[in-house]
């Protein structure tokens, strides 16, 4: 494993955060702007967990709860840092964080099309439960 500080993001990481995904993250959500990021900070400032070496940053989970669930999004390392043991650090913190708030089970939402996703998460210990399937509407904006 690499040196990493592992710290949760503060409003001033949003545009950095949104550059890291663009590099390491599959896929893209309509929540990817400053604003949405900045707005999860500020809900739950411990959910948006990062993981940097040598002051860069090298990867993230988002470890949200709302009183009744764990869930975990956005699990991205770097490129250059896969397979150093970036992901195992921060879903430890993500779990050490749901086991705080006395968290029974965290569920993450992951890419069908992201093999490569799919092998790290049941390497940690998660497994695939086919008999849900998620349902999404868009909101229309104001």
């Amino acid at each position: 494993m690499i040196d990493l500080e592992i710290r949760t993001a503060v409003p001033d990481d949003a545009k950095a955060v949104l550059a890291f995904w663009e590099e390491a993250a599959e896929g893209t959500s309509i929540t990817d702007d400053v604003a949405g990021v900045t707005r999860l900070i500020g809900r739950d400032p411990q959910a948006l967990i990062l993981a940097e070496s040598g002051g860069t940053l090298v990867g993230s989970v988002i470890a949200g709860y709302d009183g009744w669930r764990c869930s975990l999004y956005r699990l991205a390392v770097l490129p250059s840092h896969r397979r150093q043991g970036v992901a195992t650090a921060l879903l430890e913190a993500a779990e050490r964080r749901f086991l705080a708030v006395e968290g029974r089970r965290g569920d993450a939402m992951v890419l069908e099309a992201n093999e490569r996703a799919q092998r790290a998460w049941a390497a940690a210990g998660y497994r695939r439960e086919d008999h849900w399937r998620r349902w999404v509407k868009p909101l229309p904006r104001p």
